[in-house]
C-alpha cells in the first residue's frame, strides 16, 4: 500500500522521497538516507506491519528526526501502541498521528478512506497529503479526524471488525447457494445483486470478480488469516460490555478455517485477496 500511496502522491504533483528494503523501489538506501533527503520541518509516514516492526522503525526514525517534524502511523497498529509512541517520540518533541487507512490494492486507482487521530494542528499540516490520498468529491465522504491520538486506528479497528461480519455473511451465502443443485448460474446469481438490491456494495462486487477469475474457487485453500484487527474488535467489545455477534463470529469462523475444508471459507480468503492482496493459500496445501 506505501508503494501505491506514494506513486499516488506523486501523480497529484507532491514530492515524496519513500525507503523501502527492496531496492528494486527504494529512493534512499536506509532511514537515515531517508531523513536526510526530506527537508525540515518533516512529514514522514510510516506503512509497514504493525507491532515490533512498527515500533522498530519509528524508534530508528526518531533517532534521526529532529524537534517539530512528524511522524504519521499508517498501518494497523493497535491504538494503545500509539500512546506509547505518542510518549516515546514527545520526549525528542517530535510529533505524532495515527490514521486509519483502508483501500487495499484498489487505493491506487479509487481512493484510499482515512480516519485520522492526532492534534488539530497536526491534522492540518497533513491535509494537503490526506486530500490526495482519499477519493475526489466531498472531503468528508473519505475522510474524519476522529480525535486525539489513538482514535484513528481505534476507528480502522472497528472498521476492520465489521468488515469480517460482512465477508462472513456473503461467504456463508455463497456457500448455501453452492450447496442446492436447482441453483445452476451460482456467478450470475451475485452478479444480479449489484445493482438496484438491498446487499450491494464493493465487497459483493469483488466477489463477482473473484468467480470471474476462478468460478469454483478451487485454487484457492480455505485457510484464513486474521490480522488481528478482529481480534481487538471482539476484545474491546468484551470489555466495553457490547454485544458483537456477528463480528465475534466471523472471528472464530476464521479460526475453524485453520481445521475444515470449507466453501465459505474460501470465498472470504477469496475475497481478502481481491480488496487487500491479502495472501491466499493454494488449493490442498
Amino acid at each position: 500500500m506505501g508503494f501505491n500511496m506514494r506513486a499516488r502522491l506523486r501523480a497529484a504533483g507532491i514530492e515524496v522521497t519513500g525507503y523501502d528494503r527492496n531496492a528494486d523501489v527504494t529512493d534512499v538506501p536506509d532511514l537515515a538516507g531517508l531523513v536526510a533527503a526530506v527537508p525540515a520541518p518533516r512529514l514522514v509516514w510510516v506503512m509497514v506491519p504493525s507491532g515490533e516492526i512498527t515500533d522498530s522503525v519509528i524508534t530508528e526514525l526518531a533517532g534521526h528526526m529532529d524537534a517539530g517534524d512528524l511522524i504519521v502511523d499508517g498501518g494497523n497498529s493497535r491504538f494503545t501502541e500509539d500512546q506509547r509512541h505518542r510518549a516515546q517520540l514527545a520526549e525528542k518533541l517530535i510529533g505524532f498521528m495515527d490514521v486509519g487507512v483502508s483501500g487495499g490494492v484498489w487505493g491506487l486507482k479509487n481512493g484510499y478512506g482515512l480516519m485520522a487521530g492526532g492534534s488539530d494542528e497536526h491534522v492540518a499540516w497533513a491535509m494537503p497529503i490526506l486530500d490526495v490520498l482519499r477519493p475526489e468529491g466531498d472531503r468528508a465522504d473519505s475522510f474524519v479526524h476522529v480525535g486525539d491520538v489513538g482514535a484513528g486506528h481505534y476507528a480502522k479497528m472497528v472498521h476492520n471488525g465489521i468488515e469480517y461480519g460482512l465477508m462472513q455473511a456473503y461467504a456463508e451465502g455463497y456457500e448455501l447457494l453452492s450447496k442446492k443443485e436447482i441453483i445452476k448460474d451460482l456467478p450470475g446469481t451475485f452478479r444480479a445483486w449489484q445493482k438496484g438490491t438491498v446487499v450491494r456494495s464493493w465487497l459483493l462486487d469483488l466477489m463477482v470478480k473473484a468467480l470471474d477469475e476462478d468460478p469454483g474457487l478451487v485454487s484457492i485453500d480455505d485457510f484464513v488469516e486474521d490480522s488481528g484487527e478482529g481480534r481487538w474488535t471482539v476484545e474491546e467489545a468484551i470489555a466495553s460490555a457490547v454485544p458483537a455477534p456477528a463480528i465475534t463470529a466471523a472471528l472464530f469462523a476464521r479460526f475453524s478455517s485453520r481445521e475444515d475444508n470449507s466453501p465459505a471459507m474460501r470465498m472470504v480468503s477469496a475475497l481478502r485477496h481481491q480488496f487487500g492482496g491479502h495472501a491466499t493459500k493454494p488449493a490442498g496445501s
